[in-house]
C-alpha cells in the first residue's frame, strides 16, 4: 500500500482541526470487471471505489456522503447531511430533462430495456450521493452493480461506453431520492471528449464540481484555464 504523504501533510496542515480516517482500497478488488471507455481516466479503479463503500467502512457506519475528489463544497455540509432519504438508498441531484437513452448503445435498449420496467429513470451524477449504508448491505447492491459491470465485460457487444456511471443508474434509475441541484453543479470540467468550457447552472450553489475531462488543477498549470477555474485556485492544497 502506498499512500501520498505530503498530500496527507497538506491536508494537516490546512485543516488542523479535522479529524480524519484514510482507508485503502485494493484496485485488484474491481480491475478485473472493468471495461474500457470514451475516455481512459474513467478506466481507473479508483472511479469504482464507491461501490465498495459498504465493505470498506465499519458495520457501524449506518449513512455516507459521497463526494469525488474534483469538487469544492462552498456551503454547509451538514445541511446535505440532513436531507432525508426516506426509504430510498441514494440520494442524489437528478436531471430528467436530460436525454437518458443517450447513456445506453442500441443493443441494451433492444435487449436490457425491461430493467426499467415500473420506474421513470432520469439521469443522476454519481459524484455527490447520500448513501444509507444500512440498506445498501442489506440490499446486496455492491454484488448488484458487479452483475451490470459483468455482463458489459462479456457481452458480445457493449451495453454502455461510459465507465462507473451506467452501472449505477441500472441498479439506481428511477429509485433516487431527489436532492436539491444546488448540490451537484456539475460538469464544470466540460464534456468527456473534448473538455470545453462551461458556465454555472442557473440558480443557488452549494458546491461546484469539475467532472469531465477538463480538470482545474491541470488547466491552472498549463496557463489555459477556463473562466470558472478561478474558483479552484484558492483551494488547490498542491499551490
Amino acid at each position: 500500500m502506498t499512500l501520498d504523504v505530503e498530500y496527507l501533510r497538506g491536508v494537516r496542515s490546512t485543516f488542523p482541526e479535522l479529524r480524519f480516517r484514510v482507508y485503502y482500497f485494493d484496485p485488484e478488488r474491481v480491475r478485473g470487471l472493468i471495461s474500457s471507455s470514451v475516455r481512459q481516466a474513467l478506466e481507473q479503479p479508483l472511479n469504482y471505489a464507491r461501490n465498495y463503500l459498504a465493505e470498506l467502512l465499519e458495520p457501524c457506519v449506518k449513512r455516507v456522503i459521497y463526494l469525488d475528489s474534483d469538487l469544492v463544497v462552498v456551503d454547509d455540509i451538514s445541511k446535505l447531511w440532513k436531507t432525508s432519504l426516506g426509504r430510498k438508498t441514494i440520494g442524489a441531484p437528478e436531471y430528467c430533462h436530460a436525454n437518458f437513452t443517450r447513456y445506453f448503445t442500441s443493443h441494451f435498449w433492444s435487449g436490457f430495456a425491461g430493467v426499467f420496467s415500473g420506474r421513470r429513470p432520469c439521469y443522476f451524477n454519481t459524484g455527490v450521493m447520500a448513501i444509507d449504508l444500512a440498506n445498501w448491505r442489506r440490499l446486496g447492491y455492491t454484488h448488484l452493480i458487479e452483475r451490470w459491470m459483468e455482463i458489459q465485460k462479456t457481452s458480445t457487444h457493449r451495453i454502455y461506453e461510459l465507465g462507473s456511471l451506467p452501472p449505477y443508474l441500472l441498479v439506481f434509475a428511477g429509485k433516487v431520492a431527489p436532492i436539491d441541484h444546488r448540490w451537484n453543479q456539475h460538469g464544470l470540467g466540460g464534456d468527456n471528449v473534448r473538455g470545453s468550457c462551461r458556465d454555472l447552472h442557473p440558480g443557488p450553489v452549494s458546491l461546484l464540481h469539475w467532472s469531465g475531462s477538463g480538470k482545474p488543477w491541470l488547466r491552472l498549470d498549463s496557463h489555459h484555464p477556463c473562466p470558472l477555474d478561478s474558483l479552484w485556485s484558492p483551494f488547490d492544497l498542491t499551490n
